[in-house]
């Protein structure tokens, strides 16, 4: 498998490959200045220039060796929050220094997926199983107690801010295919955004709030495995004007994190390639 991380422009209806690997890399958040991308691959995380240049830097993440696709970076840069099962054999949110260090549990509820932080930066997002059952949850920063926000109606997944902090759009199936819903951090409010015949995952609004990112699988697919063709859409906050960008090989790892460029001209995403 080689994995292509690329960098596609919404204005120019470009993209532009910035590092290829035979190492499965996966899901690249853009640092809030736009100067590099962070990504993980094989438990560790990287950090990597939006041209490529000098490859892959490893980010010093202490015990935690075992980091899924889960990450991100606080709005003023300064931290970073990882999903890492090293400690507990199931996936913990934890932060960190950006410049790395001693990670810092946020969750003791186990599994948690770390998937959206707040603009404001007080607030996590994130997926969480307890006793079989995928909903979305948040959590101060710093952690305490956690608030549910879906009760079960289906497998919830996906959770990320809008950038106003107005709503928190997430993927559920409980009206039968993985569709994109938002919601207010509050828990009211609760829409339903795409009605179609896609699988779709992982919506990311764009930094302007006009405009939501999602990763589309074919109908019979039902989790968000990789190594298939998917394609990236682009859509109006309320869901109108539906567009696909591109389709590619992908699925998981493509865009499981929040992706844009500070200015949302641009967003980060990985593309794979079967090995030969």
């Amino acid at each position: 498998m080689r994995s292509s991380v690329e960098i596609y422009n919404i204005r120019t209806g470009q993209s532009r490959v910035v590092f290829q690997t035979e190492q499965l890399i996966e899901a690249p958040n853009f640092s809030p200045d736009g100067r590099y991308l962070l990504l993980n691959g094989d438990g560790l995380l990287y950090r990597l220039s939006p041209d490529g240049e000098g490859g892959l830097k490893q980010v010093d993440t202490g015990f935690a060796a075992a980091c899924n696709n889960d990450h991100g970076i606080s709005p003023d840069g300064k931290r970073y929050v990882i999903s890492d099962k090293t400690e507990y054999g199931k996936s913990c949110i934890y932060t960190l220094p950006a410049e790395g260090g001693a990670p810092k549990q946020v969750t003791t509820n186990l599994p948690s997926y770390w998937h959206g932080w707040s603009p404001d930066g007080k607030e996590l997002a994130y997926c969480g199983i307890r006793d079989d059952i995928f909903d979305i949850y948040t959590i101060a920063v710093d952690g305490g107690a956690e608030r549910r926000l879906t009760h079960g109606e289906g497998r919830n997944d996906g959770p990320d801010y809008s950038f106003d902090g107005q709503w928190i759009y997430f993927n559920s199936s409980r009206t039968g295919l993985m569709q994109i819903w938002r919601i207010h951090p509050d828990g009211t409010g609760l829409e339903q955004v795409t009605h179609d015949n896609y699988g779709n995952w992982f919506a990311h609004p764009a930094p302007a709030n006009d405009k939501v990112l999602i990763l589309s699988y074919d109908p019979d697919v039902f989790d968000h495995p990789r190594d298939l063709h998917v394609r990236l859409r682009l859509m109006d906050m309320d869901g109108g004007n539906l567009t696909t960008l591109f389709e590619l090989f992908g699925g998981q790892g493509t865009i499981n994190v929040p992706c844009w460029s500070p200015d949302g001209d641009e967003f980060a995403y990985v593309r794979y390639f079967p090995a030969s």
